[in-house]
């Protein structure tokens, strides 16, 4: 470790603060911690990546270079750097996911090539999946990990699935239900896959999800649109007169 550096740090704080703004120089140094933070994000990813989700600072700080008292002045605490990583983490996984290409696939072949494209994320970067969902503890707040990453994800399957349901002239309210369902269904999926050591082969998990939600699509889009409130009123009705005679048959039947 560089014992030096903290010394070098408080003397950089001491001329940040001196420094008037109208003269470009604090803008020129904000720019500076903005890249000082990156590079340790990058570093701390590395040093997750290679020595596991239960790496402390003390290693994270020597795997950087530096030392402990940098990485506190740059994010406050363990919490400020998990969050720094979480978010790093989060655009790297968007970056992996063919979003853009998903406008132009019907919604069965979006959910397959989504489901592919994030397992392979998980597959490859297990330690980074473990740390990012072991979310510290303590008084500084972190934003939620997997609410934030698979609302983004959902938010942008929704604008495809939309775009599709547009040119097959059907309603387009079920964009946002079925893309936010499809997203939080693959990452249990991919949660429980991970957990169990990946067990079954990607493909293989890819296949079953797939076999889960083509009949689903299929039944939606084949049948009738939606489009019509009435038609959805009477539908709601239908099904809860089901579910309720369904109720009264299985509260009258003999125990097995």
């Amino acid at each position: 470790m560089n014992s030096v550096e903290p010394l070098a740090g408080a003397a950089e704080s001491a001329a940040e603060a001196a420094l008037p703004v109208a003269d470009g120089r604090a803008t020129r140094w904000e720019e500076h911690n903005t890249q000082r933070r990156r590079a340790l994000v990058e570093s701390a990813v590395k040093a997750i990546r290679e020595h596991g989700p239960g790496i402390g600072m003390d290693e994270i700080a020597a795997a950087s270079g530096t030392s402990k008292t940098v990485l506190y002045r740059h994010f406050g605490d363990k919490a400020g750097l998990y969050q720094a990583v979480i978010d790093s983490v989060h655009d790297f996984i968007l970056r992996k996911l063919p979003l853009e290409e998903t406008e132009h696939m019907d919604p069965a072949q979006l959910v397959a090539t989504l489901a592919d494209a994030y397992l392979a994320v998980v597959e490859r970067d297990r330690n980074l999946y473990f740390f990012v969902a072991s979310r510290p503890t303590g008084d500084t707040p972190t934003s939620d990990p997997v609410g934030s990453i698979t609302t983004r994800i959902g938010n942008q399957v929704s604008e495809s699935m939309r775009a599709w349901l547009r040119r097959e002239g059907l309603s387009e309210e079920p964009a946002n239900i079925w893309a936010h369902g499809a997203v939080g269904f693959i990452w249990a999926v991919a949660d429980r896959w991970i957990i169990t050591n990946l067990r079954r082969p990607r493909a293989e998990v890819v296949a079953y999800i797939n076999q889960f939600f083509i009949p689903a699509f299929s039944a939606q889009t084949a049948d009738w649109s939606l489009s019509d409130t009435g038609a959805r009123n009477e539908h709601a009705a239908t099904l809860d007169r089901s579910l309720t005679d369904t109720g009264a048959r299985n509260e009258h039947a003999e125990p097995t």
